[in-house]
């Protein structure tokens, strides 16, 4: 299970760069344009900004939303059936799932600000004006300027972070967070639920692994795509950095962000979160399914 979700989210975040860059960055018309022009100023090692410190912590994080999930289904049916082990109904799985969503966040919102800070801090500072040689402020067009590196490391953005910031600057853009996982993982274990269930009509039986791939692979899609409104917000926010503070909070960048970019802005990314999803989710379930297996069998 290990290994499974080291390379699911090594997958995750090389797909992860391309849409915290569509969703927070500037000047990539599509995710072509956006692969072509990561490559052509950062090369490949560009792809992989930001990739330690997600590998390090998604043991923690995936046995914490699995383990959650699982747990909360089974006090559940003790409480309203007095068996364990008793099928949840629908509105069970749908309390179940929705607190997963909110107690994920506890841990998903360091892992995922740190990683969009350490991925966007190569895209461009925009300047209106420029305090040159005592001539004032002299008005010039947007101009894209390399910023230096902020961060030299995972370990060195969490202490910068916490110094300027405080322990809520960690926890910045968490509301939005919320507002995407809450309903997200509900999108996420309720239509795995139904899929295995139309895929395998014989309950009595474990469903097929194919079953479990595509089932998950599935609610993936669905999961991560209705979300990307809320994921463009959140990454914004979290990509906001003290120094260059844009947005006042959730609401104040919905707006800011339709005024200036309309309303296709907030579905910058769905084509990636697509793609991104089967994949990384189908191997996820099978891994979390199989594992089960493996270990109820003794």
């Amino acid at each position: 299970m290990y290994w499974l979700g080291m390379w699911c989210e090594s997958k995750k975040i090389l797909c992860a760069l391309l849409q915290t860059r569509l969703q927070a960055g500037k000047g990539y018309r599509n995710t072509l344009h956006c692969v072509v022009t990561i490559y052509k100023k950062e090369n490949v090692t560009g792809f992989f900004k930001g990739l330690s410190f997600p590998l390090a912590s998604i043991t923690l994080y995936n046995s914490m939303v699995f383990g959650f999930f699982s747990n909360t289904q089974r006090l559940i049916s003790r409480y309203r059936y007095g068996d364990g082990r008793h099928p949840c109904s629908m509105l069970d799985l749908t309390v179940a799932s929705m607190l997963t969503g909110l107690v994920s966040v506890g841990v998903g919102a360091p892992v995922d600000l740190v990683k969009i800070r350490l991925q966007m801090q190569t895209q461009p500072v925009l300047a209106e004006n420029f305090n040159l040689a005592g001539n004032g402020s002299v008005p010039l067009r947007s101009m894209g300027i390399q910023s230096q590196s902020l961060y030299r490391g995972p370990l060195h953005c969490i202490s910068t972070v916490l110094q300027n910031e405080g322990i809520q600057g960690l926890y910045r853009g968490a509301g939005a967070m919320i507002i995407r996982d809450v309903p997200g993982y509900t999108l996420y274990f309720i239509p795995y639920t139904l899929f295995c269930n139309w895929l395998n009509p014989d309950g009595n039986a474990a469903p097929h692994p194919c079953c479990i791939w595509l089932a998950g692979g599935l609610a993936g899609s669905i999961s991560w795509v209705t979300a990307t409104p809320t994921d463009v917000v959140k990454s914004r926010l979290q990509a906001d950095a003290m120094q260059h503070r844009k947005y006042k909070g959730i609401l104040h960048c919905i707006v800011q962000s339709y005024k200036t970019e309309g309303i296709h802005v907030f579905f910058r990314g769905a084509t990636v979160n697509a793609i991104r999803g089967f994949p990384m989710c189908a191997t996820m379930f099978l891994g979390y399914e199989l594992s089960l297996q493996f270990f109820r069998s003794f």
